[in-house]
């Protein structure tokens, strides 16, 4: 198939780009090409959020998060390759004007009134945040609690203003004369961009279209780099500055981005994004929303996918540690043989798997809740937003009506060279009587499970004493009696947030 350039709508038309290397980021392009440089590069890691930027789609038929028939999604400019942009709408900063009318958007005016912005580096992708929150409240008619803005904002960091006069601002722009973004346009643009065919970029990128494609693909080129959302492989470049070679993009393969519930499993695919995946994982277990909504930033969630948080196989990810504990599979292909196998027996050592040759992973199937079955998870990190964990846990345990534990899954991530199980404090408890003193056996057996390593972020001393620690706050939740309620776990219900705006309604 030849090659063709990339197209894509940026402020009121179509763009189409060639020559660019196709691990240009959408940063650098936006910057140095487009000449936007409203859109900042602070970390150039995906971690601060001065780079965010709105990419939109057309809508799904049935998606209840659209805005007026696109779908918007914040995400990191410095770590997106521009060819993933094909047939998809770009929104930065210098929008926001033209969607106000020629006035500072409420977004923006908010954030002048309330004095949210003091060296105005971070701003801008504050705005960008803040006026996605804006559209996607606005087109259901809500109105978000400054909890939710504070999870919207959670990829944003500010180092001078501080969080609560931007929280202010969030707040405040739902009250200032609304300005209608007018979708049929960009709607317009996206349907004449819509291509049947592959996109094939230069010699280095493919993004096919079907799975058949894909897998066909991939069996021929089996050494190129599977690109999912770039959130990891972004920084091999931007950090690494690492020639990548040949890159298969999955993102356009609309059978890996289905999630639906199937023979008593939910089935997760490989291409879907991690805030869709969490998002379907955390309404079947309540419990896994903290994890969910920590996993990251909203940018990152948007981009990566879980598919290739488990890929990729790093022993601190936090989607292998909640999967396993929930008796998760993982389902591979290469050309036409699909096989499936327990997650936990996918990683073979650091950064190694059982991937063969042309294979791929092409989702996750994850049982639906049994009954008596409990789940928790617990990311335990320096930050308590958008950080890397020091280490997670996912435990799941079943009671018999006598008390004793007829099933247990305790998986950690951040305790060894890959994410796994804690065989032995699992065995401690197993048919044991769900007490003080079989937990006290599996907390003594985690020092025989594991043995972590000291780095940046916590020492093995830590990490052990940690791992102990969740075990027993597992224990008191899930106790047969007195189990230690909701209120009893978070320091949120004690805290009240300060604002000197009122509350909505």
């Amino acid at each position: 198939m030849n090659s063709r350039a990339i197209r894509f709508f940026h402020r009121g038309q179509v763009v189409s780009v060639e020559g660019a290397a196709p691990t240009r980021t959408v940063l650098d392009w936006l910057r140095e090409d487009a000449r936007c440089s409203g859109t900042k590069e602070g970390c150039n890691e995906g971690d601060c959020g001065a780079c965010t930027v709105v990419v939109g789609e057309l809508a799904a038929p049935g998606d209840a998060a659209a805005v007026r028939g696109l779908s918007l999604r914040t995400v990191n400019a410095c770590i997106q390759f521009l060819p993933t942009l094909d047939g998809k709408a770009l929104f930065t900063v210098e929008d926001l004007k033209d969607i106000a009318g020629g006035a500072l958007h409420p977004a923006q005016q908010a954030m002048v009134d309330c004095h949210g912005s003091q060296c105005g580096f971070c701003t801008p992708g504050f705005v960008m945040s803040l006026w996605s929150a804006y559209e996607h409240h606005s087109a259901c008619a809500s109105t978000p609690s400054r909890q939710q803005l504070a999870d919207e904002l959670s990829g944003n960091l500010c180092r001078c203003t501080g969080y609560r006069p931007i929280l202010d601002a969030g707040q405040r722009m739902f009250e200032q004369p609304r300005a209608e973004f007018d979708t049929a346009p960009v709607i317009a643009a996206l349907r004449s961009l819509q291509r049947a065919e592959s996109l094939v970029y230069g010699a280095a990128f493919h993004a096919p279209r079907t799975l058949d494609e894909l897998a066909t693909l991939r069996a021929a080129k089996p050494q190129a780099k599977i690109l999912a959302g770039s959130t990891d492989m972004g920084l091999w470049v931007t950090k690494g500055l690492r020639d990548l070679g040949e890159l298969i993009h999955v993102g356009e393969v609309a059978e890996l981005k289905q999630i639906e519930e199937r023979d008593g499993m939910l089935h997760i695919g490989s291409a879907a994004s991690l805030e869709d995946a969490w998002r379907a994982l955390a309404a079947r277990w309540p419990a896994l929303e903290d994890v969910w909504l920590r996993f990251a930033s909203p940018p990152i969630r948007n981009a990566g996918t879980m598919g290739g948080n488990v890929a990729n196989g790093s022993p601190i990810g936090d989607s292998p540690p909640v999967l396993m504990a929930l008796a998760a599979r993982i389902v591979l292909r290469q050309g036409a043989r699909v096989r499936t196998m327990a997650l936990r027996d996918f990683y073979v050592d650091y950064m190694k798997n059982r991937l063969e040759p042309g294979e791929f992973v092409q989702g996750i199937e994850v049982p639906l809740p049994q009954p008596g079955w409990q789940m928790r998870a617990y990311k335990i990190s320096k930050r308590f937003d958008c950080d890397i964990s020091a280490l997670c846990g996912g435990l799941a345990l079943q009671l018999a009506d006598d008390g004793t534990v007829a099933g247990v899954r305790l998986a950690f991530g951040g305790m060894a060279a890959t994410v796994r199980h804690a065989e032995r404090a699992e065995a401690a408890v197993l048919g044991k009587p769900w007490t003080q003193a079989s937990v006290d056996a599996a907390k003594a057996a985690l020092g025989e499970d594991f043995e972590p390593l000291t780095d940046m972020r916590a020492s093995a001393e830590y990490r052990l004493q940690v791992a102990r620690n969740l075990l027993q706050r597992f224990w008191l939740e899930t106790r047969r009696e007195n189990p230690l309620p909701a209120s009893a776990l978070s320091v949120w219900s004690v805290m009240p947030h300060q604002t000197n705006l009122k509350e909505p309604a």
